[in-house]
């Protein structure tokens, strides 16, 4: 190997959380072997890339720290969780921190096969993105599984709940099934579904509750991710995306070193490869945003950037990205419920609303799922062979092609509610400082105001995320909610 080619090194952050202790160490040995920046990837795991005349020192610096890594690999992938969404995104549900960690604990092999634990009450972590997906029910420590079956786009729904201690056990054994018995589940048109069960069945026993009910997801909504955001007991959250995927180490650094000084315990990944810090004071929020001054870092990326889906380490996939993006912030393009997925390679699960698939070098066909839900795998051809310079026309005639279809009522309202329901007569209120929303129809969690009170009726208000008085607030039409603040609120 040339001494100067570079290595990809990807650690694993099972579920998407690293103590801001450990991410420090890691940095450290990231900085000794010459890396300049890190980066998170799609299933909530890190990369960085050092040169090959580094790998001694790397590899004597992680096996001190006992630190699990894969050199130019991807052989065993990260298990991602919808931990992070926790308190943030959804509180309605009966998963919590110890129940996400406890599972964790629990694996005591490492997977080869993608394994996603996710709450069925969000919609910020994809459902369907591994081979193994367990999704809570509304039984207290019961989950659905939906296996989709390597390099398919095959889903079975497992015929019982499964109970949160055997989720390992039951990984490890049906990820064992798969690989000893490849010529019928790896890779195949066609499965047995029936044998897979009872395959798996044999080698173990598992607690087990019937399925009494079918799943039911809520409709896709993307929350805005970014920013420092308000939430319960007036503690606050900050989101950072990048555009570039690039995490300097002293910006990384310079963020653990103040986890650490106000005793935040945890960092965590998400799959849109964004970090996030949960449980910041008020008294703290200062010294964050002097640190984010510090590094020139932005925090206020629009809501049409946010929404894709990119292969890692990919650079002609995020190119190709950013390319998009300029031409749809010229445009002013709606893309409020959509999410779009690259796939430069085959096979790679990535979920989206509007698929952008590689044909030929600069040749692209486009594909949608049939609701334009991202947790559906039942695609639909938009357009076929597009050469490079016509993708930005042919997605944005996608896009309004998916609104004209609402209001034509073509759709289940499920997949968009109330967007068609009074639509001169319905307003909602902006934020001039940090452009957030309220919106009578769903209230204010964070100020207590339940659904249904009218902002011009509030005697007093602030703003849930930047403190504006109600005075800061101006009315506007409600086809302003693309913005997406009020997935936050």
């Amino acid at each position: 190997m040339d001494k100067k080619e570079p290595c990809c090194i990807k650690v694993n952050l099972p579920g998407g959380v690293i103590s801001a202790g450990d991410l420090y160490e890691l940095l450290l040995i990231a900085e000794n072997a010459g890396a300049q920046a890190i980066r998170i990837g799609n299933r909530q795991q890190l990369f960085f890339c050092i040169d090959a005349s580094q790998l001694e020192d790397l590899e004597m610096d992680m096996l001190r720290a006992e630190v699990s890594y894969e050199i130019n690999e991807d052989e065993f992938p990260n298990i991602i969780s919808s931990y992070v969404t926790d308190a943030i995104f959804n509180t309605e549900s009966w998963i919590k921190e110890g129940v996400y960690k406890d599972i964790f604990d629990l694996f005591n092999f490492k997977p080869r096969l993608k394994i996603n634990l996710v709450d069925q009450h969000q919609t910020f972590v994809p459902f369907f993105s591994g081979n193994f997906n367990f999704i809570t029910s509304n039984i207290s420590n019961y989950w659905y599984l939906y296996v989709r079956f390597p390099k398919t786009t095959d889903i079975y729904c497992w015929p019982s709940m499964v109970y949160s201690d055997d989720i390992p056990l039951l990984s490890q054994t049906a990820e064992k099934v798969i690989m000893a018995h490849k010529a019928q589940f790896y890779d195949r048109q066609k499965i047995n579904h029936q044998k897979f069960h009872d395959l798996v069945m044999a080698q173990n026993d598992f607690v087990t509750q019937p399925i009494t009910e079918p799943l039911k997801l809520p409709d896709f909504q993307l929350p805005y991710y970014e920013g420092i955001n308000r939430y319960v007991n007036n503690k606050y959250w900050l989101g950072i995306y990048r555009r570039n995927e690039l995490f300097p180490l002293e910006f990384m650094k310079d963020i653990c070193t103040i986890c650490l000084k106000n005793r935040i315990g945890q960092l965590y990944t998400t799959p849109w490869k964004s970090l996030l810090i949960k449980g910041i004071s008020e008294a703290d929020r200062k010294e964050w945003g002097s640190i984010l001054n510090k590094h020139l870092i932005n925090v206020r990326h629009a809501s049409n950037e946010l929404n894709w889906q990119l292969e890692n380490l990919n650079s002609e996939s995020l190119e190709l990205k950013q390319q998009l993006v300029r031409i749809f912030e010229e445009y002013d393009l709606r893309t409020y419920r959509l999410c779009f997925a690259i796939k430069m390679q085959p096979k790679t699960g990535l979920p989206g609303s509007i698929i952008i698939k590689k044909q030929l070098p600069d040749v692209f066909n486009i594909l949608h799922t049939s609701d334009f839900n991202p947790n559906s795998k039942d695609y639909v051809t938009y357009r076929e062979e597009v050469p490079k310079v016509d993708l930005a026309r042919c997605l944005i005639e996608l896009c309004n092609h998916f609104y004209s279809i609402l209001i034509d009522d073509s759709i289940s309202p499920s997949v968009l509610p109330n967007e068609t329901d009074e639509k001169e007569t319905h307003y909602i209120y902006q934020c001039q400082s940090c452009f957030s929303i309220y919106d009578q129809t769903f209230g204010d969690i964070v100020n207590d105001i339940t659904p249904g009170i009218d902002f011009q009726t509030l005697d007093e208000y602030t703003c849930p995320i930047c403190d504006s008085p109600k005075s800061s607030f101006i009315r506007i039409e409600n086809s302003m909610d693309s913005i997406g603040w009020r997935g936050n609120l």
